[in-house]
């Protein structure tokens, strides 16, 4: 069995596990671009989509005031819900407990919120009315729903009613206010106008890593490499000459054994489109659907996962799908092929940062939960003692809003306080793997076996609470790091009984997780 440790990668370069997976089982690696191989430089590209997007709404019958507001990145963040209802933005949690809201830029306090929802819940089912804005590319949508609340709210010309806003005789429903930017989303999109405005300025809106195309060439000696993308031929063609070609060297198409563009995922892992060629001289597909078998240098259109698959002479669990989309990506790949998967979380890299900084205020946390757990360590449903703990909630409260704060207005993608979002959540269940880039992949090799915490010991609250016999890591030196000159070991420290077997496991797996894990 390969064996390495993962402890051994820096942390920004490290890539986290939730389900073990052996890379020497992996006979094809598959690729999205957008936000995957292409990385767009934040805030800019984020602050153009908010751009087109007011610009485009203005333009079929908006106030003008809209064109004062420009894009605040402290300020969304992803996995927001929008409530076409009462036009608020929820923080969620994967029950659907509301852990924060706002309505435009106005934050609701704990009795508002009750007011809109009793129960401080939302049914996350009902998608009809509650929006989960999942991608990085909505994030310029979850910014314009706040400023057109904001403005419809401010504006004396409007009256404030429950569900939108009044003006005469014309009613702004909260719901029309939602489709049309959708609708102005789609336009922006679907009429190339932001992939205009990307390729006239690939450096000051695209990252071009170095080690990309030397992940890429590596990965291709050893397995099949394949491109799925939702983007159009001509896009995909500007964004990866320019991530991958330099002066006389390979062309960008040689990376791959398999390139699919206008993929339509989710519709991709299901049943799919027609499959047709591109002319990659006119970016123009050929009539009719193509039947042959893999032509290598040769560009498809539309598809499905199944003749991916078929092409490429591979079945789902040979597969590691690497993609920042946690529905469109991850979760359709997962559920419905049983592709393994990898989850691209840029924002990692600020949660990992601002954790080191402000891992102080976690701690205050676990502090106060212990000792409002010892305020009423010898009482019983008998007791009539009411201990006061009020002070303990308020200071609960301050922390969290402490910690929160440090990542921006809206918090944590991953937590509110100690609470996992929405995001975490389906992160954990459906991503193998995660990280801030996908060429975090080129720090490990390629037989790696990516061992993920078992079970009993990190996820149920209850092993935790037991106490373990004492365990000296110095015994196990030998073990762990066979490969280490004995004279330079370092002396290891007695471990407590408490966590001594949790952490004894952590290091032999490799597995130091993300703190908001644990």
């Amino acid at each position: 069995m390969k064996f390495y440790f993962t402890s051994l990668v820096l942390c920004d370069r490290r890539v986290f596990v939730n389900r073990s997976l052996t890379l020497e089982n992996i006979k094809c690696y598959g690729f999205d671009m957008d936000y995957t191989l292409a990385m767009y430089k934040s805030p800019d590209y984020e602050g153009l989509g908010f751009e087109l997007l007011r610009d485009r709404l203005v333009s079929i019958g908006y106030p003008h005031e809209l064109l004062r507001y420009t894009y605040d990145p402290s300020f969304p963040t992803r996995g927001l819900v929008f409530d076409t209802k009462y036009g608020n933005l929820l923080k969620v949690d994967s029950n659907g407990n509301i852990l924060l809201s706002s309505h435009g830029f106005t934050f609701l306090k704990r009795e508002e919120i009750q007011d809109y929802y009793p129960n401080r819940f939302i049914q996350r089912d009902d998608t009809d009315r509650f929006y989960i804005l999942n991608t990085l590319f909505n994030l310029s949508e979850t910014y314009i729903y706040a400023c057109l609340v904001d403005l419809f709210t401010r504006c004396s010309r409007y009256t404030n009613l429950p569900k939108g806003y009044q003006h005469g005789d014309l009613f702004m429903s909260f719901r029309s206010m939602f489709q049309d930017v959708r609708d102005a989303m789609d336009y922006i999109h679907n009429t190339g106008s932001l992939k205009e405005r990307t390729i006239k300025n690939l450096e000051k809106y695209v990252v071009k890593d170095p080690n990309l195309p030397v992940l890429l060439r590596r990965l291709k000696e050893v397995a099949k490499v394949f491109l799925a993308t939702n983007s159009d031929y001509i896009f995909t063609e500007a964004i990866m000459q320019y991530l991958l070609e330099s002066g006389s060297g390979p062309k960008w198409r040689s990376f791959f054994d398999l390139v699919v563009v206008d993929t339509r995922k989710p519709l991709f892992f299901a049943e799919g489109t027609v499959l047709r060629q591109v002319d990659t001289d006119t970016g123009k597909l050929r009539i009719g659907t193509y039947t042959g078998d893999l032509q290598h240098g040769t560009v498809y259109s539309g598809g499905s996962s199944d003749i991916v698959c078929d092409l490429l002479d591979v079945r789902g669990k040979d597969i590691l799908y690497i993609g920042d989309h946690i529905f469109g990506d991850i979760l359709k790949s997962k559920k419905r092929q049983g592709w393994k998967t990898f989850l691209v979380v840029p924002e990692l890299s600020k949660e990992l940062q601002v954790w080191k900084e402000k891992s102080h205020l976690f701690e205050e946390l676990k502090r106060l939960d212990v000792f409002l757990a010892e305020l009423h360590k010898h009482l019983d449903s008998g007791s009539r003692e009411c201990p006061d703990i009020s002070a303990i909630q308020t200071r609960m409260r301050v922390v969290t809003y402490r910690m929160d704060m440090a990542y921006g207005q809206m918090g944590s993608l991953l937590r509110s306080g100690a609470r996992q979002t929405l995001f975490a959540s389906q992160l954990m269940r459906y991503a193998d793997l995660y990280s801030s880039t996908c060429v975090n992949l080129m720090h490990y090799p390629l037989n790696y076996l990516f061992m993920a915490p078992p079970v009993l010991v990190s996820r149920l609250p209850h092993t935790h609470t037991c106490t373990h016999t004492p365990i000296v890591l110095s015994s196990f030196r030998k073990m762990l790091w066979p490969y280490e000159d004995a004279a330079s070991a370092r002396d290891t420290s007695y471990v407590s009984t408490r966590y001594g077997q949790f952490l004894l496991m952590k290091v032999a797996a490799g597995l130091w997780k993300a703190s908001w894990q644990l």
